[in-house]
């Protein structure tokens, strides 16, 4: 790789995208005194990795030595040693006998003869003595880049030296070129026995499509579409190098590829190839040119395209390095990507139509064979645009919308313009399918296309639906659509029944208004049934259906029966706005977990085997909340994991993916990482103007806050999806199920009395809708209020009586949750525990502990074992008796209050009472005012007034 190529495309070495774990990895290693050796291919990223740990370690170390080996200089003997040495070498030279310090200056300066055959021992010796004596003024970090590169002298040298210096504080961080995972092993196992007995291996691997997409991002090309950025990603092989060259051509070309073309392959990469692939015979060059542009190439399916020799002509090929053998199966496949690519892009364009022509009769699969036709063919054909578009529905019901999609630009593009269906109506067939692909750039610019000539009011008002369905949940930013999409629906009640369905949408998601949208749905539903549009009826029943579930609408089971009534729409029923979705929320609402559970796998099981992306993110997000409700918290976890990897993708639902992930974090994972979701959530939605998803948002944020220990943030949060959910017209407590925690927040802030109106408030509704469990986790809510009130009786009555009632209904979390509010009354009153005597307050966290063990929910049971831990250390002196002064104080404020009497510190309380040291502080801001002191002093001077009386 030349060096001004590799530094062009790499010129930022403060960035790391996408090798957070390569790199918490060698840091981690560093950070021990360690040493490491990154490898992989070329343009993987091991430069910029190592600069990046360089940098960040030369800050704190006294002494770093550096080299970068290139192909060019690697036969001047000791050039790298020199770059290491060189500046120092005077720093050392006294530390040096005099043989090893005339061998090594003769070496670095050449102005001797010195050579390993003859100084061979003394320059060994020399350049570990002045590492020693480097080390002797502080630790050194000896940071070499290339060491393929490095010339034999110096890699012996160092290799000697990095061998023997044992505890010394030497580190090294290197990195080397190697090739694939299968065939690198003896090449970095020989640069790892000349490295430090310590050293730590470390791969970097290709890129994610997420990463990729990122990274382009990053360098300004933000403006690619999503298929064209997955394009990117597949040619490249996650190479980030590749990838950035790949979307600079694409950023300069004046015309992008068309759909089935390859990417244009810049000639910065097509050089790295195209020197191996002048080796090859032509008739071996044209034998890869059929496979390049095969899907899944065969030696049988080149015989079929009439390569008579493709055995010998392949082997060759593979001899080259251009094709990899592949043990599991006889396909022809490429070493990399780019390969194919580059020899594709080479080839002229009579010769690649020659190619697709000779598959289009070889391929036995119809898809196949209709796309390579399309590719063999120039102008327009209506035979050809007829098998196209057969072949595209063929894709549609394989569950490959994207590939439906493409093919469906194809027929367009080879259909005349006076046919029926004509090319528009064939774009529009496409950018639907590449809405159900998850890909909306493509389905936008498709939509935008066609609306810049279509003259139809049918197929102006079907563009407009794609360019609203393809904003996703920032339909505020199409507002404009919606006008021109009525004025040309005219009176038609089929095209005004897709446009008040999306109306219905814009109520909901922009204006938070849930009324609005049931009415614009019902109104959709209407209109479409007058017009004999089963599919949108469908759609906009659905949405009815689910808005009164989430309002606590009495009709809803109603409404949820004619949407699930004969006849159905295959897609429609499992769609994630159809009705399968909303009777699933009108079970999880109404505590049917189990037939919830069941209803989301089957749904999540039809829409990946049809290929549709956006719902299954919808299913997979879905299921993990019915997971987290059961008390899973593992399984809950992997899935919201994988269903924000899906979302940031695709670009798709990523708020509401970022905040089921933080509350399966908050539950199963990292607390830490569960408030920066739930931020990332409510960033997202508020970017999108998302009034529905931005209280979920914001009620992840307060959960993940109160698991945290700070309350004051969750009541901050939470009292905000109070007022949006009163402000939408939001009744059903079960939607969100919040208001147990802000009650418990509230409790936790000393605010006991709002507490109680949260929960009164709450519970009339609960009760008229006949919620369960809901009313379970208000009783729990309920007996912290009592206990702050010092009713303990009452409180352990409530808590035994929702714990069992939650176990019952399958809440294995709340459950847990109960029994450690439990344990934490018991084991204040430890003498009418089940045990009494030493260590009986600890006891009464078993219970807790299991069942939280049992969820997997680790962040809880990391507050059992710190409440285990608080009540078994060494017992603190009995608290003094509170001042009448303090009996004006609510529960959280006396408790505050009598632990400073006591002489602890903000820090002391907040780990004793679990809140945050904010929350300390705010609440002795309160004290102070109510009692009219200034300081903690004023409290210890109370309670020292106390006792001398």
């Amino acid at each position: 790789m030349r060096r001004d190529f590799a530094e062009s495309a790499g010129r930022r070495s403060d960035l790391v995208i996408g090798r957070e774990e390569s790199f918490g990895a060698a840091r981690e290693q560093l950070a021990r005194g360690g040493s490491v050796l990154l490898h992989g291919p070329a343009g993987i990223g091991k430069s910029t990795v190592l600069r990046t740990l360089a940098a960040e370690h030369a800050r704190t170390t006294p002494t770093v030595l550096r080299c970068s080996a290139t192909e060019s200089e690697s036969h001047l003997p000791f050039l790298a040693l020199a770059d290491l040495l060189g500046m120092v070498l005077d720093q050392v030279s006294d530390a040096l006998p005099t043989a090893q310090r005339t061998a090594l200056e003769s070496a670095l300066t050449g102005r001797g003869e010195s050579t390993l055959q003859r100084d061979g021992l003394a320059l060994r010796l020399a350049v570990l003595s002045a590492l020693r004596a480097l080390a002797a003024e502080g630790p050194v970090l000896v940071v070499a880049d290339d060491l393929q590169w490095l010339d034999p002298a110096s890699a012996e040298l160092l290799g000697f030296a990095a061998r023997r210096l044992g505890d010394t504080p030497v580190r090294l961080l290197c990195a080397v070129r190697t090739e694939e995972p299968r065939a690198e092993g003896a090449e970095y196992d020989r640069h790892l026995r000349a490295s430090p007995p310590d050293t730590r291996a470390v791969r970097l691997g290709p890129l994610t499509r997420a990463q990729v997409s990122a990274l382009l991002d990053e360098r300004g090309y933000s403006g690619l579409p999503r298929s064209t950025v997955r394009d990117i990603h597949r040619t490249s092989g996650g190479n980030p190098l590749f990838a950035l060259e790949l979307g600079r051509a694409l950023a300069e070309s004046p015309t992008p590829p068309r759909p089935g073309e390859p990417l244009p392959v810049p000639t910065s990469l097509r050089a790295l190839v195209l020197t191996r692939l002048g080796m090859l015979s032509d008739e071996a060059r044209r034998t890869l040119l059929v496979a390049s542009a095969g899907a899944r190439p065969t030696p049988a399916l080149l015989h079929a395209a009439g390569r008579e020799n493709a055995e010998a002509e392949t082997a060759q090929a593979a001899t080259l390095g251009l094709l990899a053998t592949d043990p599991e199966g006889p396909a022809v496949r490429f070493a990399h990507p780019l390969i194919s690519a580059a020899l594709y892009a080479e080839a002229p364009a009579p010769e690649r139509r020659a190619a697709h022509a000779a598959l289009s009769t070889a391929a036995s699969d119809p898809i196949e064979r209709a796309r390579h036709l399309a590719l063999a063919t120039t102008g327009t054909d209506p035979e050809v645009a007829a098998r196209l578009a057969e072949a595209a529905a063929l894709a549609r019901d394989r569950g490959a919308p994207s590939v439906a999609a493409s093919l469906g630009l194809l027929a367009a593009r080879h259909t005349p313009p006076d046919s029926a269906p004509g090319p528009d109506e064939r774009r529009l067939t496409a950018a639907e399918d590449a809405i159900t692909a998850g890909e909306p750039d493509l389905a936008r610019d498709i939509a935008r296309e066609v609306l810049t000539r279509a003259g139809a009011p049918g197929e102006r008002v079907r563009a407009w639906m794609v360019v609203i369905e393809a904003a996703g949940q920032a339909i505020g930013d199409v507002d404009a659509a919606f006008p021109q999409a009525l004025a040309d629906a005219g009176d038609d009640p089929r095209l005004l029944a897709l446009v008040h369905y999306q109306l219905a949408w814009r109520s909901l998601v922009v204006q938070g208004d849930f009324a609005q949208g049931r009415e614009e749905a019902a109104h959709a539903a209407r209109l479409a049934a007058e017009a004999g549009d089963r599919r949108t009826e469908l759609l906009a029943l659905a949405f009815q259906a689910q808005a009164e579930t989430l309002m606590g609408h009495p009709g809803a089971p109603a409404t949820i029966g004619r949407a699930l009534a004969e006849p159905q729409d295959p897609r429609v029923a499992c769609h994630h706005n159809g009705a399968g979705s909303s009777r699933f929320r009108w079970l999880v609402m109404n505590d049917r977990l189990a037939e919830a559970r069941t209803a989301v796998t089957g749904l999540l099981r039809e829409v990946r085997r049809r290929g549709m992306a956006e719902s299954e993110v919808h299913y997979l997000r879905f299921l993990a909340e019915t997971e987290l409700h059961s008390g899973h918290c593992g399984r809950a976890l992997e899935l919201s994991r994988e269903s924000l990897t899906l979302a940031r993708d695709a670009g798709i639902g990523e708020g509401a993916g970022a905040m089921q992930a933080a509350l399966a974090e908050a539950a199963g994972g990292d607390v830490r990482r569960a408030v920066t979701l739930a931020r990332e959530a409510v960033r997202r939605t508020e970017e999108d103007g998302d009034a529905v998803y931005l209280s979920r948002a914001l009620a992840a944020l307060g959960h993940a806050s109160l698991v945290a220990g700070d309350a004051e943030a969750a009541v901050r949060a939470l009292r905000r999806v109070r007022e949006l959910e009163a402000g939408a017209g939001i009744t059903d407590p079960a939607r969100g199920r919040w208001q147990g925690d802000l009650a418990e927040a509230l409790v936790r802030t000393g605010e006991p009395a709002e507490a109680l109106d949260v929960i009164e408030v709450t519970r009339a509704h609960a009760l008229r809708l006949g919620r369960g469990s809901v009313l379970a986790v208000l009783d729990r809510a309920e007996a912290l209020v009592r206990a702050a009130r010092g009713e303990h009786r009452s409180a352990v009555t409530r808590l035994v009586s929702a714990r069992e009632r939650l176990a019952g209904l399958g809440y294995g979390l709340e459950e847990a949750r109960a029994a450690f509010a439990l344990a934490e009354l018991r084991a204040d009153r430890p003498g009418r525990a089940a045990g009494s005597g030493a260590g009986a307050g600890a006891g009464a966290y078993d219970e807790a502990a299991r069942l939280f063990r049992r969820c997997r929910a680790l962040p809880w049971l990391r507050q059992v074992e710190a409440a285990v831990a608080a009540r078994t250390a060494e017992p603190l002196p009995a608290p003094p008796a509170v001042p009448d002064a303090l009996a004006g104080l609510a529960s959280m404020e006396r408790q505050v209050a009598a632990l400073v009497m006591e002489g602890a510190t903000n820090r002391e309380i907040a780990g004793r009472l679990f809140v945050s040291v904010k929350t300390v502080e705010a609440t002795l801001t309160r004290v102070y005012r109510k009692l009219g002191i200034r300081s903690r002093v004023d409290i210890v001077r109370l309670a020292a007034g106390r006792r001398e009386e």
